[in-house]
């Protein structure tokens, strides 16, 4: 069976299946309202015209490419040079790429958490039914298939620091990360089919493949821009990468597959879909999150460490009988809460645009703003999830922000496409794997603080993520 390249890339329905990574979304903005947040509209607002300047047609957004990616403090600094400039959270701007990869730059820019969350889109409902399928099958499997592959992790960071002083974290835990959704998933180990160990490789070439127009890999400007950010990368060059990972999807998920044919989905479409929502969402999610989850505990220091894991290890010993059990999960408000906190902070999905099908009007704090159709919105997540005006100290990785009445502020945290307060269903607008994201977060910090009292770490900022280097782990004490 032939695949696509396109599918995945650019159909509509891959576009509407659950994104869970750093993909940008392009969606669509249906309806007049100019807020789906909790925060009630609110008419009495001036009226104001949206400030901003798209500049000289061609130069303007090339210069502004360059600003974007290589300017002192980068793309927060683009967005917070502008907001500052135009005293507004909501202005005109272009996005890369630009030029000559995309003609038309032009964007509404939206910066806080009042605006936002109107760029939040409407998903396929039999495609959202075949992922809740595939999660729902696997639900037994998740957390006994995640305590084997991640004490095969462990064990081997273990060896690698007593030899080395130090262990290289993000290689040897892509491979766990597929291993473990080809467990979950579909039972199955992806390492023993003729795939083996090449998955992390081949979708971080995908990945890059697509992305490449987005993001900066840390090349010097003189060689990134021709190679990513000027001309679309021609899409033969990742051919065998993407039709080795069909294939081996192709080859497990007989099941799902079956149970899409029952919704009216083709095998070849099922097969790109499943591929997009583990490759593409899930896997770039754990790719990104667990480096930046480790990236902001290892400077909060040994304190709090502890205290997570005299936390996980009490719970499961009182509440799980010694057993890992979701029951004892929910009763950890600390673990809790530094997984949301992660996920505010560090959003592993910070771009987002969405088209306007008609005129509208949006709202931020101070201001209303007309939207005519056609134009497009973008949102930079990270400045939404710390909006000051929401948020106390936003710039900081405040570990127990969601405890107690701090959970109120849960319905700000829209990293899954919505707020954290709401699940996921068919009939709504969030990512289907919006709970499995934050259970194997969660459960990758429940692992490491089993065996680990506290640990040392060095991060160094990525393309995608963070880089972690670990150079302490000390052994569970009690």
């Amino acid at each position: 069976m032939s695949s696509s390249l396109t599918s995945p890339i650019v159909s509509s329905s891959l576009n509407n299946a659950a994104r869970l990574t750093t993909a940008v979304r392009r969606t669509a903005v249906a309806g007049t309202s100019s807020t789906v947040s909790d925060v009630n509209p609110t008419t009495d607002l001036p009226l104001r015209e949206i400030p901003g300047s798209y500049g000289i047609p061609f130069f303007s957004p090339i210069k502004d490419r360059l600003e974007y990616f290589y300017a002192a403090g980068g793309r927060e600094a683009y967005f917070k040079s502008r907001a500052d400039k135009y005293q507004s959270t909501v202005f005109r701007a272009n996005m890369p790429p630009g030029p000559f990869i995309a003609s038309n730059p032009k964007v509404i820019v939206l910066l806080d958490a009042k605006s936002f969350p109107i760029l939040f889109d409407l998903r396929h409902t039999q495609l959202k039914n075949l992922l809740f399928y595939m999660l729902q099958s696997s639900s037994t499997r998740v957390i006994p298939k995640f305590e084997e592959t991640y004490t095969e992790l462990f064990e081997a960071l273990e060896v690698d620091l007593a030899k080395n002083g130090k262990a290289a974290f993000n290689d040897v835990a892509e491979q766990a990360a597929f291993r473990f959704l080809g467990r979950a998933y579909f039972d199955a180990n992806p390492e023993e089919t003729k795939l083996g160990k090449e998955a992390p490789k081949l979708i971080t070439l995908w990945v890059l493949f697509n992305l490449g127009p987005q993001v900066s890999i840390g090349l010097p400007w003189f060689l990134e821009e021709p190679l990513l950010h000027t001309f679309q990368l021609p899409a033969f060059l990742i051919k065998s990468s993407y039709q080795k990972l069909y294939d081996y999807f192709i080859s497990v998920a007989t099941p799902i597959f079956e149970y899409g044919a029952t919704l009216g989905i083709p095998t070849d479409e099922a097969a790109h879909n499943i591929l997009f929502a583990v490759c593409f969402n899930t896997f770039g999610g754990i790719k990104i999150q667990f480096p930046n989850t480790l990236k902001w505990l290892a400077p909060a220091g040994k304190d709090l460490h502890l205290k997570l894991a005299e936390e996980i290890r009490g719970v499961i010993k009182t509440v799980g009988g010694g057993t890992l059990t979701l029951a004892a999960i929910e009763q950890m408000p600390l673990l809790k809460s530094v997984v949301y906190e992660a996920l505010r902070i560090d959003p592993p999905v910070p771009l987002q645009y969405a088209k306007a099908k008609q005129d509208l009007t949006v709202e931020s704090h101070e201001a209303r703003f007309n939207v005519k159709k056609g134009e497009m919105l973008f949102g930079f997540q990270p400045f939404a999830t710390k909006d000051p005006k929401i948020f106390d100290r936003p710039e900081e990785f405040i570990p127990d922000r969601f405890v107690g009445d701090g959970e109120a502020l849960l319905k700000y945290v829209a990293w899954s496409n919505g707020p954290e307060t709401e699940d996921p269903t068919v009939a709504n607008k969030q990512c289907a794997g919006k709970n499995f994201v934050v259970l194997i977060t969660r459960l990758f910090l429940i692992e490491f603080f089993r065996r680990y009292d506290s640990f040392e770490a060095e991060a160094v900022a990525s393309g995608l993520g963070a880089t972690i280097t670990l150079t302490s782990l000390t052994k569970a004490s009690f």
